[in-house]
């Protein structure tokens, strides 16, 4: 969760925290190579860490994107399920539909 609300909302956090996400919780460093990289104490990691989460949390709370996005997303890999039960034997913008729909859930997974 705190890597989509970073996607979302992670470029209202300063620099040092954003880079502190980014090797955390997408490059999954340890608290102690991210301080030994910085050079400052695995504390200060944390803090930063817990304040960054903290603060991406209450955008979440605020702002909703990622909920209105999962929602989305949901509702649209449920319209994918439906004109797949259509099978083959369907109009021509039905097909479209469906190919449309699938790249677009595809470039939500990519």
């Amino acid at each position: 969760m705190i890597n989509l609300c970073f996607d979302f909302y992670g470029q209202l956090l300063t620099e040092r925290q954003q880079k502190f996400i980014e090797l955390y919780y997408g490059n999954d460093y340890s608290l102690g190579e991210i301080a030994e990289t910085y050079q400052v104490s695995r504390q200060a990691v944390h803090d930063t860490l817990k304040r960054a989460a903290s603060m991406l949390q209450n955008y979440e709370q605020k702002l909703q994107l990622v909920h209105k996005f999962l929602t989305q997303r949901g509702k649209l890999a449920e319209a994918a399920r439906l004109l797949e039960e259509c099978g083959a034997a369907v109009p021509e913008p039905v097909l479209a539909a469906r190919e449309i729909l699938r790249q677009v859930l595809e470039i939500d997974r990519g």
